[in-house]
């Protein structure tokens, strides 16, 4: 199993020094072959016009023995025959082994390498260059070196770096570690508030670091989705205390006929019973109906189609029997998309709506607005107060006798109608008129 580390701090350090080790290690490793080049480069430099001026000693004869050293046996040079014998070389080289065996040939009268001898911490290693006096045969081979710095040889350099690299690491792994810990303190601070936050306490919020950075969006958009949750949270406890306020009243009115019933059998008429029963009974299903409709507006778990919104308004008036006058305009085809049974159920309880309130008419009108399709029922009824144009879209409503005069309603219909307009990228509302009371929907169109 691979072991990583828990925190994104210590992984950015790992990965920090991971990566400082390998770009200052290919760094070093430049910097070591550039100080071995130039360095030799410059021995050679050094050593060229000593094996040089020896070769041309040897060709014309003026060589003189031993050969001078000018250079207070820094350079030493050795002249070395065909069979390997020193034949003449500086004061300081004389008594020594030749110092290579490499053999230049006729073709390559010229050859600059390196000679190492012995093993660490002993080792030496020269900077040679041999040169092959003339192409005959018999030739001698002239020989001037100088000793590698101790550095270059003992592995010094190599170490030097070495620990450049690893203090330079360790420098970069300290930075990183205390950046990565300042730059994610306040994630650490969003993440212990939002740990302390609980379903009851959802007023408490993470602190917002300043600026535009990714970590002060964070913040935001965590507190953005607080504030979401809280007033969901809120919506939710209300409307469980409204639905239950509103399921306690037919239940107990049930529970009252069938104890009293139960209680003084001669003195109720059983069917009268049973028909109050069965009314309360009604109520509470269409209340739980609707508590269910509105749970599952949205959840996307029913198929869209193209719809004609005027032919859907046509059939959901022709389905129904109006006990007041229903007008109509429609504009040619106007089509969206959405679920037909919800669409049919936003028209229809806004028809319930106005069927309600209206004194004499009910108008329906479907019609084009830019790249929206707008449906609007109007009824001639007394209207709905401007303050309270919003509150008749929330759960369980009530507003004064005036409006509430038609009762058999749950309190969720238009609730429910405008939960599908939302969940299908509309909006429902109330217009403002002089008299009645006119709900606009807005859809937007098929295709737009």
């Amino acid at each position: 199993m691979r072991m990583r580390p828990r925190s994104i701090r210590s992984r950015d350090t790992l990965i920090a020094a991971v990566l400082a080790v390998l770009v200052l290690g290919l760094l070093a490793a430049g910097i070591d072959l550039a100080v071995r080049s130039a360095v030799k480069s410059d021995l050679l430099e050094e050593i060229q016009i000593d094996a040089r001026r020896a070769s041309g000693g040897v060709r014309d004869g003026s060589l003189a023995t031993p050969i001078p050293d000018d250079t207070g046996g820094r350079i030493l040079v050795q002249v070395v025959g065909p069979g390997g014998h020193v034949l003449d070389a500086t004061p300081a080289a004389t008594g020594r082994e030749p110092v290579s065996g490499l053999w230049p040939s006729a073709e390559l009268r010229v050859r600059d390498f390196v000679e190492c001898r012995g093993a660490w911490p002993d080792r030496e290693c020269f900077a040679v260059e041999a040169i092959r006096a003339t192409t005959a045969p018999d030739s001698v081979v002239v020989y001037a070196w100088e000793p590698m710095p101790s550095y270059l040889v003992n592995g010094v350099l190599e170490i030097l770096l070495g620990a450049g690299v690893l203090a330079f690491a360790v420098l970069v792994a300290w930075i990183t570690w205390h950046v990565v810990g300042r730059t994610l303190g306040p994630v650490e601070a969003i993440r212990a508030q939002l740990a302390e936050i609980s379903a009851s306490d959802l007023n408490r919020r993470v602190p917002e670091p300043p600026g535009q950075d990714e970590i002060a969006q964070l913040a935001r958009t965590a507190n953005a989705t607080l504030d979401r949750l809280e007033r969901a949270i809120g919506r939710q406890r209300q409307f469980a205390s409204d639905a239950s306020h509103e399921l306690r009243t037919p239940i107990a009115g049930l529970r009252a006929n069938l104890e009293d019933a139960s209680m003084h059998p001669e003195d109720n008429d059983l069917r009268a019973v049973v028909d109050s029963a069965l009314r309360d009974t009604d109520r509470l299903e269409s209340i739980v109906t609707d508590l269910l409709l509105l749970a599952r507006i949205g959840t996307g778990a029913a198929a869209e189609e193209s719809i004609d919104l005027p032919r859907l308004a046509e059939a959901e008036i022709a389905r129904r029997t109006f006990a007041l006058k229903v007008s109509t305009e429609f504009d040619g085809e106007v089509t969206v998309r959405g679920v037909r049974m919800q669409l049919v159920r936003l028209l229809g309880n806004l028809l319930d709506n106005a069927e309600r309130y209206a004194d004499e008419l009910v108008t329906v009108e479907v019609s084009r607005e830019g790249r929206h399709a707008l449906l609007t029922v109007t009824d001639d009824g007394v209207g709905i107060p401007p303050e309270d144009r919003e509150r008749v879209f929330e759960r369980f409503t009530r507003l004064d006798a005036a409006r509430d005069r038609g009762s058999g309603g749950t309190g969720l219909g238009l609730a429910i109608a405008r939960e599908i307009a939302q969940a299908h990228g509309g909006t429902l509302r109330v217009v403002e008129r002089s008299r009645g009371t006119r709900f606009a929907l807005r859809l937007p169109l098929a295709g737009e």
